[in-house]
């Protein structure tokens, strides 16, 4: 895949609870093509590098996979814009609620049919993990005040 197609494919199996960006994808590419865990594939239209994952990529992926466990850390821009929402006008508080409010119900509109679908037990139980977490930040937008 090539790292546009990487980014695709992660916005859309784990977009709703774990945020990637392009320049993320491009540049650790080339730091885990260095380290042996992917190798370049064909060179694709408009200079597009596709990678493919080695057998050392594999492994270590798999090693990663069972060395987890343990608390995760809440990384939520809005999160934090709201903690500081106090420094905004009161129309500036009431269009970062508003539009916050928007994005996360057409999320969880969206997490609720990906759940609904989703026959792989470990995937229906991250797909309603999303969306209990856009229900939480549904509830945590209503309890701001306006004012």
């Amino acid at each position: 895949m090539t790292g546009g197609q990487l980014v695709s494919a992660a916005v859309e199996q784990f977009g709703s609870f774990f945020s990637v960006t392009r320049s993320q994808v491009y540049r650790e590419l080339p730091t885990l093509a260095e380290a042996g865990l992917v190798r370049l594939g064909a060179q694709g239209p408009r200079a597009s590098q596709q990678y493919a994952i080695t057998a050392a990529g594999k492994r270590a992926f798999k090693s990663w996979l069972t060395s987890g466990g343990g608390a995760d850390s809440l990384r939520s821009p809005l999160v934090l814009r709201l903690l500081h929402a106090g420094a905004l006008t009161e129309k500036q508080r009431t269009e970062l609620v508003d539009t916050s409010r928007e994005a996360y119900a057409a999320r969880l509109d969206a997490a609720r049919k990906v759940a609904r679908g989703e026959p792989d037990p470990y995937r229906k139980a991250v797909a309603d993990f999303a969306v209990a977490h856009m229900r939480a930040m549904l509830k945590l937008l209503d309890a701001i005040p306006y004012g």
